[in-house]
């Protein structure tokens, strides 16, 4: 059994400040370390339950933010950046049979998620997911990181078992994801504070699901949506939609709205990335 885990940092347990979250940040070696404490316990509870390989994808950031020497020795790790599948890279090493995502945090726009964000928090102030033909005042559907990955795992045939972090990205993944397990690791109290576990108890927690999750993994179903799909970003100031716009297919809505229609998950995160990271280059 082959086990592809994405792991993220905000949604540790502990973890409530960008500091914590950035290389240089007083308090990031500690962070990075629970990260990788909390990687390591949901690849030994796989392990436990019978994973033959498990695969950990570095998925915050820079993505070079585990320490190897925290994890067990049978797990494969993806690490650094740029990656063409960015936080779910490792689906193409071999078809895996589950993905966990450990360490995942709310999505941009909710009220009480810590830190929360969509792939790109300085640019994007909201992503949903249309019908490709729907008009411009659809509301559609908002996500999160974990919605878009899994729909990438999905189109392949990979459910996400198990989704670990604070109680918005837990409780969106239980309403989306059919059979997953989760555990809460922080109760979110504004963006910048939350009530956290122990890490110690966050690595006991995370284990013990891992080993549930795949354990019960004939009742987990791919997470899909209907293709083709439409994206549409709701971007922080006209200067990102002005750079947006220079991707091929994107269609400018209003002043700091873009939409792409994509025919595939796999070009959904294409387009994520691509805005994304093309906004981000803009000076404002």
């Amino acid at each position: 059994m082959f086990v592809l885990i994405s792991i993220d940092l905000e949604g540790c347990a502990g973890v409530v400040h960008v500091d914590q979250t950035r290389r240089g940040g007083g308090d990031y070696e500690r962070a990075r370390a629970w990260m990788s404490r909390e990687a390591n316990a949901a690849a030994l509870g796989a392990f436990g339950a019978g994973a033959t390989r498990v695969v950990v994808n570095d998925s915050h950031a820079d993505m070079r933010n585990l320490l190897f020497e925290e994890l067990d020795p049978r797990v494969e790790v993806i690490s650094g950046a740029l990656k063409p599948l960015s936080m779910v890279q490792g689906l193409d090493a071999g078809q895996p049979d589950a993905a966990f995502f450990v360490g995942y945090h709310g999505g941009s726009g909710l009220r009480t998620s810590v830190l929360d964000h969509t792939y790109y928090g300085a640019v994007v102030g909201e992503i949903r997911l249309h019908p490709a033909k729907s008009a411009a005042d659809d509301p559609g559907l908002w996500v999160d990181e974990a919605a878009i990955n899994a729909l990438v795992l999905g189109e392949a045939g990979v459910p996400v078992a198990l989704v670990t972090g604070d109680e918005a990205v837990t409780a969106h993944a239980s309403e989306r994801f059919p059979g997953v397990t989760t555990v809460a690791v922080k109760a979110s109290i504004t963006r910048y504070s939350a009530r956290s576990i122990h890490p110690d108890e966050a690595c006991r927690r995370i284990r013990a699901a891992a080993g549930e999750a795949l354990r019960g993994l004939a009742r987990v179903r791919p997470y899909t949506l209907p293709l083709p799909i439409g994206v549409t970003f709701s971007l922080l100031t006209t200067a990102y939609a002005d750079a947006a716009e220079l991707v091929p297919g994107v269609v400018r809505l209003d002043a700091r709205r873009v939409r792409y229609v994509a025919p595939s998950a796999r070009e959904l995160l294409r387009a994520v990335l691509a805005i994304t990271k093309i906004a981000g280059t803009v000076v404002v």
